[in-house]
């Protein structure tokens, strides 16, 4: 008898592996990559946020409750990271 039924059961699970391993595997990764960036994302924006409200908290009581004092004083470190970013921009 002829052994062509194991062969083309193998013929199979080769043709099954290197699609995997060409198209499967490379998605996979790619998705992994984006779901760790997007949490990522989130979390470094999360702490910016609580970060800023906690500067700005602090500035209250450094200025003894003068709240537009502390307004003026983000405005400013807002206003002067701002331009420098500007002015590291690419044209």
């Amino acid at each position: 008898m002829s052994d062509w039924p194991a062969q083309a059961a193998d013929a199979i699970e080769n043709a099954v592996a290197v699609a995997r391993e060409r198209g499967v595997e490379p998605a996979q990764r790619a998705t992994r990559a984006i779901v760790v960036g997007v949490v990522v994302a989130a979390g470094v924006g999360i702490a910016a946020f609580v970060l800023v409200i906690g500067l700005f908290r602090g500035l209250v009581e450094v200025f003894q409750g003068e709240v537009w004092a502390a307004w003026l004083t983000l405005a400013g470190i807002f206003a002067v990271l701002g331009a420098v970013l500007w002015a590291k921009r690419t044209p």
